[in-house]
């Protein structure tokens, strides 16, 4: 039971980071009424493939990675492109996460050199310092996250106590600047949801107890799709949404969104705990997601290449990449969720539809199964497919960008 709460918060600490933080950047122009549609939707798709991967694990050991499951049904050419799209989903994930807390950590630190490099500084203090936490092991990220969740909740039901008595009724009623905003919100949006990266990492954990598992991921996905409606009502019916998107467009980063509250509610106060709450739900994804991302990586090494390797090493290869990313885009934040939420699509969606499609054939008759046939795994399948292709359609001029 300790292990299935912790698990639990863990799912829901993974997907309450910067996919939530970027909600408001991305629809203040779409209105609260299409967003909680939006959010509705892919929480129900989400979840619902989420559990296909609980179904699958049954047939496999407990400790196996994506990589491996894909491998199992689809060969090394599945091993292949399972985990690179695991892979390039988590790190930009990953990429996302360290851009975001460096920035808002530079703005909090004092001025100790130009712009550029504080911005740089923070960056890699923000990373080395929570990175150390993944190198020694899920025990201590479970023990951490649960400290820093409570914290996070703390922090948001204050924001959201502070907020709801400035709520007005117009900004709640603003219709959407452009109905095909829900499309091209999607991806950005999908991210919000992105705890199944970590899957493997807590089925390990619990050893492959798939009601365990199943309840973390019910729960946790529940618990995490009230509090984004509450945040979703709060910064919609606070913030004017000509006033936001103008603020938005200047600085489409966290420190926007933490600026146009302090702007348009003229307060402080509220202004800095929206900036706690932000950095709170930044590590605690952080944390889900840099931990699915070695145990991607140490999957790859030893079952793939026969490596083994100690954790400092995949902490190395785990870091590295996105730190890069985020030296050279400091301001890459929602550029970084685009890319995630299109690969996300694919690996969260298309993958265990498939993987299920295939196992319900040689495994007919498993303890547990995920409700509907085929028709069900196609239609979703459709769905992930049209998610990834969305950033095309949006360079090609067919849908509106978002903010940022």
């Amino acid at each position: 039971m300790n292990k299935t709460l912790g698990s639990t918060l863990i799912t829901s600490g993974t997907m309450i980071g910067a996919g939530m933080l970027a909600m408001p950047l991305t629809s203040a122009g779409m209105g609260l009424t299409f967003t909680i549609i939006l959010l509705g939707i892919l929480w129900v798709l989400l979840t619902y493939s989420a559990l296909l991967f609980v179904e699958v694990y049954q047939t496999a050991e407990y400790d196996a990675g994506i990589g491996t499951l894909a491998s199992q049904y689809f060969g090394k050419l599945g091993r292949i492109v399972a985990t690179s799209v695991l892979m390039i989903f988590l790190y930009a994930l990953l990429s996302a996460y360290v851009t975001g807390g460096g920035a808002i950590l530079s703005s909090t630190l004092p001025d100790f050199a130009t712009p550029n490099l504080k911005m740089k500084a923070s960056i890699l203090l923000f990373t080395i310092f929570f990175g150390v936490f993944i190198i020694i092991g899920t025990q201590i990220v479970d023990i951490l996250n649960r400290i820093l969740f409570v914290f996070m909740l703390l922090a948001l039901l204050i924001v959201l106590g502070l907020m709801i008595p400035e709520i007005k009724l117009d900004n709640l009623m603003a219709m959407p600047i452009d109905s095909t905003l829900l499309i091209s919100a999607s991806p950005v949006f999908f991210t919000a949801f992105g705890f199944h990266g970590s899957i493997p990492c807590l089925n390990k954990y619990l050893e492959g107890d798939v009601r365990a598992l199943r309840i973390s991921i019910i729960f946790g996905s529940a618990i995490t799709l009230i509090g984004y409606i509450l945040w979703q009502c709060s910064t919609h019916g606070v913030l004017s949404q000509t006033k936001f998107l103008e603020i938005l467009h200047q600085d489409p980063t966290l420190n926007g969104l933490i600026e146009a509250v302090r702007i348009i509610t003229g307060s402080s106060i509220i202004a800095g705990i929206v900036k706690i709450f932000s950095v709170l739900a930044l590590i605690t994804s952080f944390l889900g997601v840099a931990l699915g991302l070695l145990e991607c990586i140490e999957d790859l090494l030893k079952r793939a290449c026969n490596i083994s390797t100690n954790r400092l090493y995949l902490g190395f290869l785990t870091f590295l990449p996105p730190l890069l990313f985020a030296f050279f885009y400091p301001e890459g934040f929602i550029l970084a969720l685009g890319y995630a939420g299109q690969m996300f699509a694919f690996y969260a969606v298309v993958l265990p539809a498939a993987l299920v499609w295939k196992a319900r054939k040689l495994h007919p008759n498993l303890p547990y199964r995920v409700i509907g046939g085929k028709g069900i795994l196609i239609i979703i399948s459709i769905l992930g497919m049209i998610i990834v292709n969305i950033p095309f359609l949006i360079k090609l001029g067919f849908l509106p960008k978002v903010v940022g």
